[in-house]
């Protein structure tokens, strides 16, 4: 019955959130401030992580392959399909989950706590809609460029790990990488993307603003904030292959 309840909080919770900003200029900074934050801080962690497992992926798939009658371009074209399949949109997702998650819950929650959301309230503001509205928004047109940005620095690790190790050719690693390509397999990668980042902005603002207690809850809660976005992570991750793949 606990379930069924937080349920209900959080669709109620967005039906707060969209509604018209109160002061447009207000809402662009504040705006503008969560693409930093949630965005552009997130940059670096995405690149280091993408260029690296990008390169694993590439020479596990190499060294599995030694039947002399494979060929060598099924390296790139399975790391090609496992980036942007899986790798870029869920993987990189689940670790911004973590990142961004607990500092959304954290921000709000310490706001909640020294009584900053009611004063907020007092003075007549929408505070969820001043509060979490920015940062879905920030998050939805942001992260697609940061999955994109994976997904090729990923590809790319992938061919300098094969080009300094020797283990294939980078030539055949290119040929494997235009072999078959789908662009609808982009457009499933976008599709998850939007819904993953939907979700990274949204529960944990629920959590944070929800929080009851002192500075000891809204630890709790930002822990909670990025187990729940990473179970719902992998729950759509599922019904969005079910549906758009199968």
């Amino acid at each position: 019955m606990n379930y069924i309840e937080h349920i209900g909080k959080y669709f109620l919770m967005l039906s707060r959130v969209f509604r018209k900003p109160q002061r447009s200029k207000v809402f662009y900074q504040a705006f503008m401030k969560e693409v930093e934050d949630l965005g552009l801080k997130s940059l670096g962690i995405i690149m280091f992580i993408s260029f690296f497992i990008g390169g694993v992926i590439a020479l596990q798939t190499a060294l599995n392959l030694d039947n002399p009658f494979i060929p060598k371009s099924l390296v790139g074209f399975a790391a090609k399909r496992s980036i942007i399949l899986e790798f870029a949109p869920t993987f990189c997702s689940i670790i911004l989950a973590g990142k961004v998650g607990s500092y959304i819950t954290s921000s709000i929650g310490t706001m909640r706590v020294t009584e900053q959301i009611d004063a907020l309230e007092v003075m007549g503001i929408n505070s969820l809609n001043h509060l979490v509205l920015p940062k879905i928004l920030a998050a939805v047109f942001f992260y697609p460029f940061l999955i994109s940005l994976g997904m090729f620095l990923g590809i790319f690790g992938g061919w300098t790990a094969g080009v300094l190790s020797g283990l294939f050719n980078g030539l055949d690693y290119i040929e494997g990488i235009q072999l078959d390509f789908k662009p609808f397999l982009l457009f499933y990668a976008i599709v998850k993307t939007l819904v993953f980042a939907f979700l990274i902005a949204t529960v944990p603002s629920y959590h944070g603003y929800y929080v009851k207690g002192g500075s000891i809850a809204v630890g709790r809660a930002s822990t909670q904030s990025v187990v729940w976005t990473t179970i719902l992570i992998v729950i759509a991750n599922y019904f969005l292959t079910q549906m758009l793949l199968t």
